[in-house]
Order: structure tokens, then C-alpha cells, then sequence
């Protein structure tokens, strides 16, 4: 009897699995309509949170609530497509000021290198009609220099790039809109394994997102105080990283280093200071503050962490990163009622010792 239920343990165990792995291979099919949907589902949640506090401490009418927080996250939305396209023409105006700036940086490095003991002349020794001695500094250096062209090239890539995120946008607005409408607000939530999901996500999405306005507004602050092109964009971009734990706040605090490098105004003081302040100030919160805040509300193992930033990065991409901590806290609280699935959800959180399948 033992026997047999412990083999029928292993089966449910076994097609699990096989059932993670076509569920997985399904969102990575489905990816082009399940980001945006997702991506709504969770705007949505951020948006009936401010729905629900203008209706609870202002007493707006529930309709009236819902349409003013629509109302607000469009003209957010259009605030962000006007700061991105603002960024754009400022890169694409100063395009030539920084492939001047690069040319001679890299100009310098090139003479500063111990070139000469490679067979590298300073100077060329050519006759006309003769086959030149050997190649110089200076014809390497004139090989480095970057054209135009290439910058141009660059931006317009990043300028594509941006126009298909904001297109993407459009439809995950879309999605928002609908969910927004056909939210119940007149049903109580009763307890459940769908109350809870919404209490705990909630309040991840609330903590994460203030801490993450705080983390973008004092980037942004620093660097424009800094003369730092682009700050207001790199604020931006650390409010949006922060979201992705530990790697997030790196990639924020590196982003701004290859326009200070560029820029012919910016010095070494210029440079260090905005990779100090800004990683302190990633430091600081990510560490310290916002895990006060926010306590141990998903339960989550920061190996899993990391497992499901992979996880999700290999299916969605970026996209897959900035919701892998909601995505696997939804995942391991719709595992945590049932017999078969519980060991998982334990795996999850840490608690090697409750993993047994016996």
C-alpha cells in the first residue's frame, strides 16, 4: 500500500513537471498577446489601488474614480512618449559634438599605448613610388575614428527600438482600459486564494513602486545637479530598473557612464560622483529601507529570485524580468493549498527542511 502510493506520488510529481514545461513552451509561443495582457493585469492592480483611494479618503463616486485614474495614467503615458522623443532629438542635435568627443578619446588612448614595441613608427618613412615601410599611430588612429555614419546609424536604431516599446504600450493601455471597465466594484472580497494574491501583490507593487519613484527622483536629482545629459531620461530608467532586483540597480547605475564619457564638458570629478551618489543611493534603499518596508511579504528564497530573473528573462526578455518576483510569488501562492504542489511552494520560500515527497 505504501509502495503503491509513494510510485503514485512520483507519477503526479513527474506530470507536474511535464506540465510546467508545456505551460512554459505555451508562454513563450503566446508571448506577443500574454506581455501586454500581463503587463495590463498588473497596471491595472496599481490603478485600482488609486481608484480605491479616491473613492475610500476622497469620496469620489466609483465611476468618477475610474475615470480619473485612466484619465491620469494617459497623461502620464504621454508625458513619457514626450520626454523619449525629446531625448531622441537631443541625442540626434548633439550627435556630432559626442563622435568628436569619442574620436579623441580614443585618439588619446591610442597614443598613450606602448604601440612603438609592436613595430607601430610614430612618423612614416614613405617614398613615392615605394611600398610603404609599416603602418603608424597615426594611420591606426585614423582607422579608430568613428564616422558619422555611425552614430546616425545608432540612434536611429534606438529610435526604432523606442517606437515598437511605445506601440507596445498602446496595446497594453488598450488592455488596461478593458480591465479597468469590467472590474467588479461593487463584489466584497471574501478570503481566498485570489484575495490573497491581490493583498500580497499589491502591496509588493505599492512598496516596489515608491521606493522606486524615491530611487528614480534622487538619480535624476544628482545627475542634473551633475550637468549630466540626459538626466531626467536616466532617472527614469532607474525608477524602471529598480524593479529588477539586484542586477536592476548595476544596470541603473552604469547607464549614464558612456554619455559622461562622451561629453567633452564633463571632468573625472563629474565622472566619479555620478557613480558614487547614484549607487549609494541604490545602495541605500534597495538594502536597507525598502526591505524594512516591505518585510517578507512574497516569502520568496533569494535563490528563487535569481532562478526566476533567468526563467522569466529566457521566456519574455526584459519584459520577463521586470514581472518575474510577481509572476513566482503568484505561482508559489496558488501552490501553497494543495497536498501534491505545497513541497514546491516550501522549495520556493526556503524551507528545505518540509521538502518530502515520502
Amino acid at each position: 500500500m505504501e509502495h503503491g502510493l509513494r510510485e503514485s506520488r512520483i507519477q503526479t510529481v513527474c506530470l507536474l513537471i511535464l506540465c510546467a514545461i508545456a505551460v512554459a513552451a505555451s508562454l513563450y509561443w503566446l508571448r506577443p498577446v500574454m506581455i501586454p495582457l500581463v503587463l495590463a493585469v498588473f497596471f491595472s492592480l496599481c490603478l485600482s489601488m488609486m481608484a480605491e483611494v479616491l473613492t475610500l479618503r476622497f469620496k469620489f463616486p466609483k465611476v468618477l474614480a475610474m475615470g480619473t485614474t485612466l484619465l491620469i495614467a494617459s497623461l502620464f503615458f504621454l508625458l513619457l512618449v514626450t520626454l523619449i522623443s525629446s531625448s531622441v532629438r537631443q541625442l540626434a542635435n548633439q550627435a556630432g559634438a559626442y563622435q568628436d568627443s569619442l574620436n579623441t578619446i580614443v585618439e588619446n588612448i591610442i597614443h598613450k599605448l606602448p604601440l612603438e614595441r609592436l613595430g607601430l613608427s610614430k612618423e612614416t618613412n614613405r617614398v613615392e613610388g615605394e611600398e610603404p615601410l609599416k603602418p603608424t599611430i597615426a594611420d591606426l588612429s585614423a582607422m579608430m575614428k568613428m564616422p558619422l555614419d555611425t552614430i546616425g546609424s545608432l540612434l536611429l536604431s534606438t529610435t526604432n527600438t523606442l517606437l515598437e516599446l511605445l506601440q507596445k504600450s498602446v496595446l497594453v493601455l488598450i488592455f488596461v482600459f478593458f480591465l479597468m471597465i469590467g472590474q467588479r466594484t461593487d463584489a466584497a472580497q471574501g478570503p481566498g486564494v485570489l484575495a490573497e494574491i491581490q493583498t500580497r501583490i499589491k502591496r509588493y507593487l505599492l512598496t516596489k513602486a515608491a521606493a522606486s519613484a524615491v530611487t528614480g527622483l534622487l538619480v535624476g536629482s544628482i545627475l542634473s545637479l551633475l550637468n549630466v545629459d540626459l538626466a531626467i531620461v536616466f532617472g527614469l530608467s532607474a525608477f524602471l530598473l529598480n524593479f529588477i532586483p539586484s542586477i536592476g540597480s548595476i544596470i541603473a547605475t552604469l547607464l549614464p557612464l558612456p554619455i559622461i564619457l562622451i561629453s567633452p564638458e564633463n571632468s573625472d570629478t563629474t565622472l566619479i560622483l555620478a557613480m558614487l551618489l547614484p549607487g549609494s543611493v541604490q545602495l541605500l534603499i534597495g538594502n536597507f529601507l525598502e526591505p524594512k518596508i516591505q518585510g517578507d511579504s512574497l516569502d520568496l528564497h533569494p535563490v528563487t529570485i535569481l532562478v526566476a530573473l533567468i526563467f522569466w528573462g529566457m521566456l519574455w526578455g526584459a519584459v520577463g524580468m521586470f514581472l518575474a518576483i510577481p509572476m513566482t510569488a503568484i505561482l508559489k501562492i496558488l501552490m501553497e493549498p494543495y497536498t501534491y504542489t505545497r513541497p514546491f511552494a516550501q522549495l520556493m520560500a526556503g524551507k528545505f527542511e518540509s521538502w518530502d515527497l515520502t
